[in-house]
């Protein structure tokens, strides 16, 4: 089976499981939900032992390529794309600290299994996998080496990590995703068993509603700015990029989405060179659509489980992320993958939590993917007018430098 093929089908498999946990929750004997606990367990020291490799291999060649790439707007289209998701993740948090003591009062999730009767759940053992290093060791080491590559120019080191992560990505396609499904059965079999089922379901139905309306909003933010900065009709242009928003909500895919994309932004009066440079980048650079959705639903978690995260936790988080997502474009299920490391050292998230993460975070990828694709339409209009300045500029130049040259010459 292709990869399209298997990421088309992922999110059914993943609304499945979802259906089923819940069913079987009702009448499963706790001897076989033990089985489950005990898959889960299993599946989820894996990962605690793939994601800190997985944030290495990702991240380190998406950084390099970044520092490969020609031309002068490089570092601006790149800064303002950065300065979006950032924005983005910071707005989230602050409506969840806002907001959430009042949308999510009087629900909460608990899903240690010491509070289950008589053990429920509880796995028949467990195996310890220690991770070959932490997350933040990884993101550091990834950037390290990334930033290097880009000054020292090696292609024998550029070319050894590119293998490293076509491995990893073989690894996700053939044993992560597969399994997922059955990973987030579990999920919520675990918390159908527990009790704990009406309220993440009501609770996550009013954190996806804030989501979609968010998303909207701040894509109304991007193009107001856009606008003003390019002196263009904000609202006529998002209209334009509506064919790009989409295209992205049936494809769940940036990369899919570019051509259309693409499209869009030449119609919006944007210079070809221009699109053509900042559409792709963007496409791997931008997520503010899913550094929302992330932010809204670890602290819709955090809320529930009452848990406590400092202001300074919470940045950091969202700035790390920030530079973790360069490699979402590059995994299946995209920016949670690489996420799923942060939410477990730098917000205390346990294995149990990362699982509603994942299927929370799947379950609407497309809703920020359509918001990523349709606000790089709005970055684009920027590059293009500070291009067209430039342009401007230096034409001015050699206007002048000419006029001088005749003078002198008569």
């Amino acid at each position: 089976m292709t990869r399209k093929k298997i990421s088309d089908n992922l999110l059914l498999k993943i609304v499945f499981a979802i259906i089923l946990g819940i069913a079987f929750s009702f009448f499963m004997p706790e001897w076989l939900g033990r089985v489950f606990a005990t898959f889960n367990g299993l599946f989820s020291g894996f990962l605690s032992f793939f994601i800190p490799v997985l944030i290495f291999a990702l991240v380190a060649p998406a950084i390099a390529g970044l520092g490969r790439g020609a031309g002068k707007w490089l570092g601006i289209t790149a800064g303002i794309a950065y300065g979006s998701t950032i924005l983005s993740g910071i707005i989230a948090y602050v409506f969840s600290i806002t907001l959430y003591p009042v949308l999510l009062a009087g629900q909460s999730i608990n899903t240690g299994v010491s509070d289950i009767d008589e053990g429920a759940l509880a796995p028949y053992f467990t195996v310890e996998m220690p991770a070959p290093f932490e997350v933040m060791t990884a993101l550091l080491l990834s950037f390290c080496v990334g930033v290097a590559m880009t000054t020292v120019k090696s292609e024998n080191l550029f070319n050894l990590t590119k293998e490293l992560e076509a491995v990893v990505i073989k690894v996700i396609w053939g044993f992560v995703i597969p399994l997922l499904p059955l990973y987030i059965f579990g999920m919520f079999l675990s918390l159908g068993m527990n009790g704990n089922l009406a309220d993440v379901l009501v609770a996550f139905t009013k954190v996806l509603i804030a989501a979609v309306i968010m998303s909207v909003l701040y894509l109304v933010l991007q193009y107001l700015v856009a606008g003003a900065i390019a002196g263009r009709n904000p609202f006529s242009a998002l209209k334009v990029m509506a064919p790009a928003y989409f295209t992205a909500l049936g494809t769940s895919s940036s990369a899919a989405t570019i051509p259309v994309t693409l499209d869009s932004a030449l119609k919006n009066g944007i210079s070809k060179p221009v699109a053509g440079f900042v559409i792709p980048l963007c496409a791997t650079i931008h997520l503010s659509g899913s550094m929302m959705k992330l932010t809204l639903y670890a602290f819709a978690i955090v809320y529930l489980t009452g848990m406590d995260v400092s202001l300074g936790t919470a940045l950091g988080f969202i700035f790390l992320l920030g530079i973790m997502m360069v490699a979402a474009p590059g995994v299946p299920g995209g920016a949670v993958m690489v996420a799923v490391g942060l939410l477990q050292s730098n917000m205390g998230f346990d294995d149990s939590l990362v699982a509603l993460m994942i299927a929370a975070y799947i379950a609407i990828d497309s809703v920020g993917t359509a918001a990523n694709v349709t606000g790089d339409g709005a970055i684009a209009m920027i590059v293009d007018r500070f291009a067209r300045d430039k342009i401007s500029d230096l034409e001015a130049e050699e206007d002048a430098a000419a006029a001088a040259t005749t003078a002198e010459t008569a």
